[in-house]
């Protein structure tokens, strides 16, 4: 077994392919001018010319595009799929299980369009009506939002841009969808038709004779290619607009609800994924924890945290992955068919990294989600090989006096800045940064005391200063550099895992061979000690 326990040996020398590509995506369809009560009303009255908005009205247009469907499904000898109330924590899989069969059927025969549709019933916000006139009068419908349990229908379909992906809609006003589409699929069909030729990897891509031309389309997949998809195909299935509401304006827009965005580094030695994995999770754990590994991100979790900020590693069977958690974001780091290592960034809000939703900034968000990765994988390199150079060591060890500015020394075995490096571990992998709050809780849990606001500022201020943090631009906003990283870990590393260890290796639970040793080795130097004549006075 060759064993590879550094993270720096791999990248240097053993990654056979490594592919930055759009994983899965899943997109909202929604109409715009159709999402507030007022709006229906005016639906109802100024474009379908009813005096009086009833809802009874919208169910008319529902049960039009349930019968449509059922039509559709016959004409073409498609199979409804009518599912039982599912269990909400495997209800896409459960579906995906059913449609799988009808999926590589169609794959095999080469027969594109729609393969299968699944009718269910679903959460949904809904518009609903009430009649806010009293008994005996005319009635006056007034319309709100609600969650409700509704039908829906989920259009599976095989594209031959795409493969496998879906359209869902709502049976229900303002009858909201979704879109499901998977990027490596586009790129795989991309590439046979570019001429490339590449051994699949699964949803991913394993070897290809032409790296740099697979990156290239991986990096071409972009929000045009999402909105042909689906005006293709929504030309194609009922729906429950008409012709002449798309020409008044009433039709579904686009919006980013869900992006996986990745990177596979494949190595030349499948042998090598596993030692190195398992060393890369073993490295991970306690560094910076006082207790546990359940805290990774910019702040700490407690019985008020409403939202998940933590690391989890998980194991299922034999297969071990890595999840980092910020608000409605993850990480996850896992082996993929036991010779790629996979990273993916899943991000379900994009405003909580600064970006809109509409489908026009899928572009910026990517880029995001790939800074995300390519991030994680310098501060495990870091992590790796984070023995600091003398020159790094002298400069924290002098205080800062440069250019008019002062600031104190940052002292190995001093309690403060052992404070401040195990705080800095518990946000290497925050994805938006870390504060002076969030930062600050984490130096009192270390030092155990009270911690102020001030001298958190001082702090701050003393690692900018030193190089080891940098500030964003136009926020309080900071994040740590590849010597802020190095340091970090090192004073970490080396307090928790070497002097203690080292300095209480007299002591169970360490080895009996070892005890005895450090027992000779003492009396040895007690006894130079004293033939020097330097022991202490009695």
């Amino acid at each position: 077994m060759v064993s590879v326990a550094n993270i720096n040996d791999v990248l240097e020398g053993h990654v056979a392919l490594e592919i930055e590509c759009v994983d899965r995506l899943y997109l909202n369809a929604y109409i715009p001018n159709l999402q507030v009560g007022g709006q229906a009303v005016r639906f109802l009255r100024e474009h379908l010319g009813y005096e009086i908005p009833s809802p009874a009205l919208l169910g008319k247009i529902g049960n039009r595009f349930r019968q449509e469907v059922t039509a559709f499904a016959a004409e073409r000898v498609i199979p409804i799929l009518r599912l039982k109330k599912p269990d909400r924590s495997r209800w896409d899989d459960r579906k995906l299980d059913h449609v799988r069969p009808y999926l590589e059927r169609a794959e095999r025969e080469g027969r594109f369009g729609v393969v299968a549709i699944v009718a269910c019933q679903e959460y949904q916000w809904v518009l609903s009506a009430r009649d806010r006139a009293g008994y005996g009068k005319p009635a006056s419908f007034e319309y709100f939002k609600e969650d409700r349990r509704v039908g829906i229908y989920y259009f599976y379909i095989l594209d031959p841009q795409f493969g496998p992906g879906f359209i869902r809609l709502c049976t229900y006003a303002p009858w909201p969808g979704r879109v499901w589409l998977n990027g490596h699929e586009w790129v795989k069909r991309q590439a046979l038709r570019e001429g490339i030729a590449f051994t699949p990897l699964h949803n991913g891509f394993a070897s290809t004779s032409h790296p740099q031309g697979l990156q290239g389309l991986c990096d071409a997949l972009g929000p045009d290619d999402l909105q042909a998809f689906f005006d293709r195909w929504i030309a194609v299935i009922p729906t429950p607009l008409t012709a002449a509401d798309r020409d008044a304006g009433y039709w579904w827009q686009l919006s980013i609800r869900q992006v996986e965005v990745s990177r596979t580094l494949v190595f030349d030695d499948p042998r090598r994924a596993r030692s190195f994995f398992e060393a890369l999770v073993q490295d991970n754990i306690g560094i910076g924890r006082p207790e546990d590994v359940s805290i990774v991100f910019a702040r700490r979790v407690t019985k008020r945290t409403r939202e998940p900020f933590r690391t989890r590693i998980l194991t299922a069977g034999s297969d071990v992955r890595i999840e980092f958690h910020y608000k409605h974001a993850r990480v996850k780091q896992y082996l993929k068919d036991g010779r790629a290592l996979r990273i993916e960034t899943v991000i379900n809000n994009p405003r909580e990294l600064g970006v809109a939703r509409r489908l026009h900034n899928l572009p910026e968000l990517v880029a995001k989600g790939r800074q995300v990765n390519q991030r994680l994988l310098m501060i495990e390199q870091a992590g790796q090989s984070c023995a600091i150079g003398s020159a790094l060591f002298e400069r924290i060890h002098l205080p800062y006096n440069q250019e008019g500015q002062r600031t104190g020394a940052l002292r190995f075995g001093d309690i403060r800045a052992m404070a401040l490096a195990g705080a800095l571990c518990y946000v290497l992998h925050a994805l938006t940064g870390f504060t002076n709050k969030s930062l600050r809780e984490l130096v009192a849990e270390h030092l155990g005391r009270d911690y102020s606001q001030r001298q958190m500022s001082y702090d701050l201020r003393r690692l900018r200063l030193h190089g080891l943090i940098q500030r964003l631009p136009r926020s309080n906003t900071y994040h740590l550099t590849s010597e802020g990283i190095r340091v970090a870990v090192f004073y970490t590393k080396l307090q928790n895992r070497l002097l203690r260890p080292l300095l209480d290796a007299s002591n169970p639970p360490t080895r009996l061979e070892i005890r005895r040793a450090l027992t000779t080795l003492e009396h040895a130097v007690a006894e130079y000690v004293q033939n020097a004549r330097l022991a202490p006075a009695p």
